[in-house]
C-alpha cells in the first residue's frame, strides 16, 4: 500500500521557482505594505505611498530582467503522461508582464496628481485603498499571462478585475462614479459566471485543468461529452470575450471611462485589454487548437462587428459634448480591440499560429504606448477643463506646445498615418496576419475601418494647432504628468523609428 501511494504523493510536491514569480510577488507584496503602512502614517504624509507603490511597481517590472531569454516554470505536477505546470514564464509571459507592469507604472504617475488634484478640490480620494487597489490589481493581470491552468487563469482574471470595480467608483458624491462602477461589476460577474461555466464543461469532458493537458485530451473525447466539451469551450470564449470588450459585450466601455477617475480609464483601456487579450490567446492557442473551426471563424465575426461598431461610434462624437474626448477613446478602444481580435481569429487558419500572435502583441505594445500618452494628455486638459470636452483642446499648441504636439503624435500613430509610423507598421502586420490565413473579407472590413478612424482621428488632431478662442488657456502640469507624457512620447518615436524592433520582441519563441 504505502509503496504504491509513495509516486502519488510525489507527485503532489511542486517546487517553487522564486525567480519566475517575482514580478507578480512584487506587486502583491508592495500593496500589502501599502495597505499596513496605511494605518500608521499621518494624512499629511500620505502622498508617500504614491511614491512607494511607483517604486513597488518599478521594481516589479525589473524583475523581468532575470528571465529574459529563458523559460521557467514551477508549480508543477510530475506524473502520467508527463509533467504539466500551472505557472510558466516564457516569451509571451514576458511580453505581457513587461505591458502590464509598464501600463500600471505609468497609471500610478498619472495617479499621483490626479489624487493630489482631488485632495485640493475638497474631493479627496482615500490613498491607502487607492493603491493597495492598483497593485493588487497589477498584480493578477501579471500573473494570468504565467498561468497554465484554466483554475489559475480565472484566479488571476478575477484578481485583477476585482480591484478595478472599486476604483471605477472612487469618486467621492459622484452618481457618474457609482454608476460606472455598477454596470462595469454587472457586466464582469455576467462573465466570470460564464467563463467558470464553460471551464467546469472542459473539465468534466477532459478530466484536467491544466492548458497541455486539456488540448490532449479534446482530441480524443468520449462521444458522449463530445457535446459538453463544445459547450465548454463556447462559453469559455463568451466569457473572455466580456473582458475583452468585445461587441456585443462592450456596453460597460463608454459610461465606465467617463465614470471612473481618468488614470483607471487610462489602466482599463490598456491594463484590462492586455488581460482579456492575453487569456484568449491561451485558452484558444494553448489549450483549444483542435477546436479551432469553431473559434477561427467566431472571433472573426467577432472581430469585424467590434471594430466596425467602435469606430462608427467613435465618429459620432460631438466635440461640445461634456466629456467627448475621454468616450472618443472609449469608443476608440473598442475600435482597437476589434483590430487586436484579428490575428488571434487568424492563429486559426495560419500554418504558423506564434507568427499571428506575435502581430496581436506588437499590436498591442503600440497601442499601450499612444493610448496611455493620449489618456496622460488629455489628464493634463482636465486639470483646467474637468469637462474635457474635445472642443477644450482647441489652441493647446498655444498654451501647452510640447503637450500638443505629443496628442498630435499619439492620435497619428492610433490613426496609422505618419509620422506616426509604429501606428501604421502595427495595422499593416495585422492586416498581413489576415490575409496569409486567407481572411481577405476581414482585411477589407479593417480597411474600411482604418479609413472611419482616420476621420475621427484628425477631427481631434486639426483643433490642437488651431488659434484659440480667447485667451488661451494655461494648463498646469504637475511633474509626475509631465514625466508621463514625456515617457510615453519618448517610447512611441522610439518605437516609429525602429518599428520592427516590436514585432521581433513580441513574436520571438513566444510558446
Amino acid at each position: 500500500m504505502i509503496a504504491v501511494a509513495a509516486p502519488s504523493v510525489a507527485s503532489l510536491v511542486q517546487s517553487v521557482d522564486w525567480v519566475a514569480i517575482a514580478p507578480p510577488t512584487i506587486a502583491a507584496v508592495v500593496a500589502l505594505v501599502v495597505l499596513v503602512a496605511d494605518l500608521f502614517v499621518a494624512e499629511h504624509r500620505k502622498p508617500l505611498l504614491g511614491w512607494i507603490s511607483v517604486a513597488g511597481l518599478a521594481a516589479a517590472a525589473l524583475a523581468l530582467l532575470p528571465l529574459i531569454g529563458d523559460e521557467r516554470s514551477t508549480f508543477c505536477l510530475k506524473g502520467v503522461p508527463y509533467d504539466a505546470c500551472s505557472y510558466t514564464a516564457d516569451r509571451f509571459t514576458l511580453v505581457i508582464q513587461f505591458l502590464v507592469l509598464a501600463g500600471a507604472l505609468l497609471t500610478a504617475l498619472l495617479s499621483v496628481s490626479s489624487l493630489k488634484d482631488a485632495k485640493k478640490a475638497g474631493r479627496p480620494f482615500p490613498e491607502g485603498e487607492f493603491w493597495f487597489l492598483l497593485l493588487s490589481s497589477a498584480a493578477g493581470a501579471a500573473l494570468l499571462p504565467a498561468s497554465r491552468d484554466l483554475a489559475t487563469l480565472v484566479v488571476a482574471l478575477e484578481v485583477a478585475s476585482l480591484p478595478a470595480f472599486a476604483l471605477v467608483g472612487l469618486k467621492q458624491g459622484d452618481k457618474r462614479s457609482s454608476d460606472a462602477a455598477l454596470k462595469f461589476f454587472l457586466s464582469s460577474v455576467t462573465a466570470t459566471a460564464v467563463t467558470l461555466l464553460g471551464v467546469s464543461f472542459v473539465y468534466a469532458a477532459t478530466g484536467s485543468l491544466h492548458l497541455t493537458r486539456v488540448a490532449t485530451e479534446l482530441t480524443h473525447v468520449d462521444g458522449q461529452l463530445h457535446t459538453l466539451a463544445q459547450a465548454g469551450v463556447a462559453l469559455t470564449l463568451v466569457g473572455f470575450a466580456f473582458k475583452t470588450a468585445a461587441v456585443p459585450f462592450h456596453f460597460w466601455v463608454p459610461d465606465t471611462y467617463v465614470g471612473a477617475p481618468l488614470p483607471i480609464a487610462a489602466y482599463l483601456s490598456v491594463i484590462g485589454k492586455a488581460v482579456g487579450f492575453s487569456g484568449l490567446i491561451l485558452v484558444t492557442v494553448v489549450a483549444f487548437p483542435s477546436y479551432a473551426d469553431v473559434w477561427g471563424p467566431a472571433l472573426a465575426a467577432l472581430a469585424a462587428l467590434t471594430m466596425t461598431l467602435g469606430n462608427v461610434a467613435a465618429l459620432r462624437q460631438q466635440a461640445t459634448r461634456a466629456y467627448s474626448a475621454v468616450r472618443l477613446l472609449a469608443w476608440s478602444s473598442v475600435g482597437q480591440a476589434g483590430y487586436l481580435l484579428v490575428p488571434i481569429a487568424a492563429a486559426a487558419y495560419s500554418d504558423d499560429p506564434q507568427k499571428s500572435i506575435g502581430s496581436t502583441l506588437a499590436y498591442a505594445l503600440m497601442y499601450a504606448a499612444v493610448n496611455l500618452g493620449a489618456f496622460a494628455v488629455a489628464a493634463l486638459v482636465a486639470r483646467t477643463k474637468p469637462l474635457n470636452r474635445i472642443s477644450d483642446y482647441r489652441g493647446l499648441y498655444a498654451s501647452h506646445p510640447l503637450a500638443a504636439l505629443a496628442l498630435g503624435f499619439f492620435l497619428l500613430c492610433l490613426a496609422g498615418l505618419p509620422p506616426g509610423i509604429i501606428g501604421l507598421f502595427a495595422k499593416v502586420t495585422v492586416f498581413s496576419a489576415a490575409v496569409d490565413a486567407g481572411m481577405g473579407w476581414l482585411g477589407v472590413v479593417m480597411a474600411v475601418n482604418v479609413v472611419i478612424a482616420l476621420f475621427y482621428y484628425l477631427q481631434w488632431t486639426a483643433p490642437l494647432f488651431r488659434a484659440p478662442e480667447g485667451e488661451p488657456a494655461v494648463h498646469r502640469a504637475s511633474r509626475p504628468l509631465t514625466a508621463a507624457i514625456a515617457l510615453t512620447a519618448v517610447i512611441a518615436v522610439a518605437l516609429s523609428g525602429a518599428p520592427q524592433m516590436a514585432l521581433r520582441f513580441a513574436s520571438t519563441g513566444l510558446f
